[in-house]
Formats: structure tokens, C-alpha cells, sequence
């Protein structure tokens, strides 16, 4: 089941108070890309795998760059100081670890930062893309996704069923339903998205949660 347009600002817009001033960041297709359009810290430079450095905000419609794409083939815009080069180099970035936060989309996280976000079994992809280098190598992954899959199961799980894209790597997860953080003492639950409640977060989530002390609501 998809998420509405609000839903998915929502999560990004949550997603966007993690990110500091000073930070390089790396975000993945779907709703990871939405997050760009509520960035407010100075100085972030947003990095894609086909070659920038400095990617704005969304373009208005109409006002679209041809030749301004994220590494998904979406348009976009640049900010000040950007910078362009080949994905060789946007990748040598990557596995080198220069990239300070990467947000990506999953199919199932374990309750310790198992990632699975590259394929389901049987079904064609072009390819795992930069997933598996950015999983390895950022300094902090965060994942926003669907709670549930279209089937209604959890996709927070105790250990991932599908292949993993990499081993307890993810540090948060934020959903339209909650925001959880990965600790060496299991799942946190931080924050609960309006309208839901802690108990329909636990009861959707198959993983044990712990609760923070004190759990804020978003609107």
C-alpha cells in the first residue's frame, strides 16, 4: 500500500531535523528524496551517485533542468557551490567514507540495523544500485519506509527473511507511523505519528519495542 503525498512529507520532514549544519548527505529514491525540500541547517551539500554535490529543493513544474537529474533520473535543483563530476568519483566519496548521513527506503530492518533493501526474491531489478556501498560506508544510515507491507506484516522484524544489504548498519527508522531508533539494547520507539498510538505502533512492528521515557507526538 503506498503512502499519500502528505504522509510521505510528513516522514521526510521528520527525517529532515536529523541533519545538521556541515554534513554531506547522500539520500536514496522515494521518499528519502522529498527530504531535500526541508533541509533549513546551513551549509548541507546533498550528494548523488551520478555525480553532484549540492542538490536544492525540488524545481517548481515547468522550471525542470533537462540535464539536472538525481541518481534516480528525477529532476532537481542545485544550490550554491555545487559541483559536478563522474559517478566514479561520487562513488570513491562514498567508499571512503566522506558521506556523514545517508537516508535510504528498505524492505525489512532487524531489530539490530539488519538492512534488506535491494530485492525481493524473484521479482527483475536493474541492480542494487549504491545501497550497499552507502550502508557500508556512511557514518550514520536512516531508513524511511512503509511500517507495513501491502500485505499488512511488519516490516520491522526480529530478523530479515529477505536478503540483506547489509548488517547492522541502520541507526533509525521513521515511518508514518513512528520514529525508532536502533540501540545495543534493542528497538526505541522516540516518536508516534498522529493518528496513531503506541499500542497500534507495537501491535504493527515484529520486533520488541522499548519505550523511550518520554515519547513526542507528531502532528
Amino acid at each position: 500500500m503506498g503512502l499519500g503525498v502528505d504522509i510521505r512529507s510528513k516522514i521526510a520532514r521528520r527525517a529532515a531535523k536529523e541533519i545538521q549544519s556541515g554534513m554531506i548527505v547522500n539520500l536514496g529514491i522515494g521518499i528519502p528524496s522529498l527530504v531535500a525540500n526541508f533541509i533549513e541547517r546551513d551549509a548541507v551539500m546533498i550528494q548523488a551517485e551520478n555525480g553532484i554535490l549540492g542538490i536544492g529543493p525540488s524545481p517548481e513544474a515547468g522550471q525542470e533542468d533537462e540535464n539536472l537529474c538525481n541518481a534516480g533520473g528525477y529532476p532537481v535543483t542545485s544550490v550554491k557551490g555545487a559541483s559536478y563530476f563522474d559517478s566514479s568519483i561520487a562513488f570513491g566519496m562514498i567508499r571512503n567514507g566522506y558521506i556523514d548521513l545517508t537516508i535510504l527506503g528498505a524492505l525489512q530492518v532487524s531489530e539490530k540495523g539488519d538492512l534488506a533493501n535491494w530485492i525481493v526474491p524473484g521479482k527483475r531489478v536493474p541492480g542494487m544500485g549504491g545501497a550497499m556501498e552507502l550502508a557500508q560506508k556512511a557514518k550514520k544510515v536512516i531508513v524511511l519506509m512503509n511500517h507495513v507491507n501491502k500485505n499488512g506484516e511488519p516490516k520491522i522484524v526480529t530478523q530479515c527473511s529477505l536478503p540483506l544489504t547489509s548488517k547492522q548498519c541502520v541507526s533509525m527508522i521513521i515511518t508514518e507511523r513512528a520514529v525508532i531508533s536502533v540501540t545495543k539494547w534493542g528497538l526505541l520507539l522516540t516518536d508516534v505519528m498522529e493518528p496513531y498510538s503506541i499500542e497500534e505502533v507495537i501491535k504493527s512492528t515484529g520486533a520488541p519495542l522499548r519505550l523511550s521515557k518520554k515519547i513526542e507526538r507528531i502532528s
